[in-house]
């Protein structure tokens, strides 16, 4: 970024300061006040650059502690030491205030197009004439992404194009909800104003939106609505469906929900193959995990800079110097960083010759050892999975000149510490990471890659075409290729047996029943080991309606095989005794689940007092589907009265504040 526009930046988040003030900001969109707009503000190139980039609201452009690589935590994938309320039905509530109903970011992006568009078309913005419209598309793009947060979150939404003046009567009119299609729609209209405009070669490089960035999320919208459409179809979820709280309440509506999903299927394979024909996957050398310094395909997740990498589309880049810095790798390399991949996410990697584990003529060496379960797997369970033995540090040395290398998990130890699972997430560590660096991590962080693109028009080409095609055909195995798997993805397709990957997987599900189409389900499969540790498992499970069985079978989640062999790696070897404290020890403080229970690390049943509500499991209610809208924002747009409001509620959430779903 060049100094004009690093001065600028400093101006604008001065200037966001002011017209970031609350007031009708929880209410709705309104115009910043005219006292603190600065006239000559937005007439630049710089201004552009340096408003845009100030917008940016990636999961990763915050700062991070574990960081993403902690993001797929309470999922049936990764576990922490705590637990989330969402898999515990009543506990959820719906909170006074706050809440994803806000409009801060989206009248800050409306602000800027509403001032800037007319601007540009009459040609009275200086500077270069490319990057001043490539500004004008990262506008474009900022507001989609805002709104399908929106969208994920909450469903239905109003559309809000422009600021608006601070007037009650109008506000109110303007905070009616339109159905989500309709909004996913405004999105993949943004979307394609933005890819029009936007460069495939931005300023400012990978660390500004470019035009394949703005491909692949158009692709990620797409394929998000045509699912979430699909599998609630019929449901309060989707507009028209029985219980709809829209109904009679949403003017001028109406609905072919089998053409939305035809629609929005096509548009996510246009964007997903734009994509993916035009960017190559970085290479995996495919080495066992013991030392990944020289793979590429490792190093693109934990490297200082990104932009050498083909398959990184756009990433935040970390500057101590400038005090930019992060916690990752003060937690991913040092120890397990609060988080852990359970057995189920670790049992569903295939082996590397195509078969399930649990397959005849697998070749599955067991899991008495973490070594054992890695032996002979999918390449990315080796790479990204720790093992006690493998290089940690590389040129760093012990005293004794011999590597440093991961030890035992540590299952027992503090909680923001801890190998929660025994499964240790390795996705991220940096070999060149030393312990002086402390916390002021370095290493940059991925927003967008392109395998994406190639996951999502595999899946929205079989939903809409029933059939793999011969492009999908082509990405799909050059994923599996590179992650050292049996490219013939028929041979796992033969060999799957959806009653064993239920065992291991919600995806196996969809509206509470099993899926019968074996290619569908190894398609949701790859998705779910490409994108490991990468913070989008959540979602997906919502958008197939994979949670509805544990309405009536709860998961408890499990880790690595404690008491079996490994049980040895916790015995004190001054005293001859096990660290270990089984649950309900008398006098003592488990840190450990029951023998008796089972053989696997359970470790939501270390603790089985009345206080731990998952012990007995994750639970689900349909509401959760949804996040609830707090009470605040009924009661300014009625007559203070909730019921009264322009706004409807979520299926399932009452409009009663720390009140939990109704089901």
């Amino acid at each position: 970024m060049n100094r004009s526009i690093s001065n600028k930046l400093y101006a604008v988040l001065l200037f966001l300061g002011f017209v970031g003030i609350t007031g009708c900001n929880d209410y709705l969109d309104r115009e910043p006040l005219s006292d603190v707009t600065p006239d000559k503000y937005l007439w630049s190139e710089a201004d552009l650059a340096a408003y845009t980039i100030a917008r940016y609201n990636f999961p990763t452009h915050g700062g991070w502690g574990p960081g993403t690589f902690s993001s797929d935590n309470h999922t049936d994938n990764q576990v922490s030491s705590g637990y989330a309320n969402r898999w515990v039905p009543g506990e959820w509530r719906v909170p006074q205030a706050g809440g994803a109903w806000e409009f801060g970011n989206i009248r800050q992006t409306n602000y800027f197009l509403q001032t800037v568009v007319p601007r540009w078309k009459e040609g009275k913005i200086t500077g270069n004439t490319s990057n001043v419209a490539h500004y004008i598309g990262e506008g474009y793009f900022l507001r989609a992404y805002e709104y399908f947060n929106k969208v994920q979150a909450v469903g239905d939404f109003p559309i809000v194009k422009t600021t608006l003046p601070d007037k009650a009567e109008q506000l109110t009119q303007e905070s009616k909800r339109r159905p989500r299609h309709e909004v996913a729609r405004f999105i993949i209209s943004d979307l394609d104003s933005a890819i029009q405009l936007l460069s495939t070669a931005p300023p400012g490089g990978k660390n500004r939106i470019s035009q394949h960035a703005a491909q692949l999320f158009k692709s990620r919208v797409a394929l998000h609505e045509a699912t979430w459409l699909l599998y609630h179809k019929g449901t309060a979820h989707v507009p028209g469906g029985a219980g709809w709280p829209g109904q009679g309440k949403v003017d001028n509506f109406s609905i072919d929900i089998d053409a939305e999903i035809d629609y929005f299927l096509t548009q996510a394979m246009e964007a997903s193959s734009a994509v993916a024909d035009a960017v190559p996957l970085v290479e995996n050398t495919k080495d066992n995990g013991y030392d990944s310094s020289n793979n590429p395909y490792f190093k693109m997740f934990g490297d200082q800079s990104l932009s050498k990498y083909s398959e990184v589309l756009l990433w935040r880049q970390y500057d101590p110097t400038q005090g930019i810095n992060h916690n990752v790798n003060h937690y991913l390399n040092r120890n397990g960083g609060n988080t852990g991949f359970s057995r189920g996410f670790v049992d569903n990697f295939l082996m590397s010759n195509g078969l399930p584990i649990y397959a005849a003529g697998s070749g599955y060496q067991g899991d008495d050892y973490i070594e054992d379960v890695k032996e002979d797997r999918d390449n990315r369970l080796q790479i990204f999975m720790k093992a006690p033995g493998e290089l940690m540090y590389k040129g760093n040395t012990n005293q004794d000149g011999s590597p440093i290398v991961f030890g035992n998990p540590d299952i027992v130890g503090l909680a923001e510490t801890r190998d929660v699972t025994g499964y240790s997430v390795k996705k991220g560590v940096a070999y060149s990471f030393s312990e002086a660096e402390g916390s002021h991590g370095s290493t940059g962080s991925i927003v967008f890659r392109a395998v994406e693109a190639y996951l999502n028009y595999i899946e929205a080409s079989y939903l809409k075409e029933g059939s793999i095609n011969g492009k999908a055909e082509q990405y799909w195995r050059a994923i599996r290729e590179r992650a050292g798997v049996n490219p013939d993805f028929n041979v796992t397709i033969a060999a799957t047996d959806i009653n064993q990957e239920a065992k291991n997987d919600f995806a196996a599900y969809s509206a509470g029943k099993l899926l019968t189409d074996a290619t569908l389900y190894n398609i949701r499969r790859e998705r779910r080991t490409e994108l490991m540790a990468e913070g989008m498992r959540y979602t997906d499970l919502k958008r197939w309606r994979a949670l509805d069985q544990l309405k009536t079978q709860p998961y408890i989640v499990e880790g690595f095989k404690v008491w079996g062999p490994m049980q040895e790696w916790y015995v004190d070897e001054k005293t001859g005794e096990s660290k270990l404290i089984e649950a309900e020890t008398a006098g003592k403080t488990a840190n450990v689940s029951k023998k008796s229970e089972s053989p696997y690390l359970r470790p939501y049943r270390v603790n089985l007092s009345g206080s731990n509500l998952v012990k007995d499991g994750y639970r689900w209610a349909n509401a959760h589907y949804l996040e609830p809208i707090a009470i605040q924002h009924f009661l300014i747009t009625s007559q203070g009265a909730a019921d009264g409001s322009v706004i409807y509620q979520n299926p399932g959430w009452p409009l009663q504040a720390n009140a939990g779903a109704t089901e």
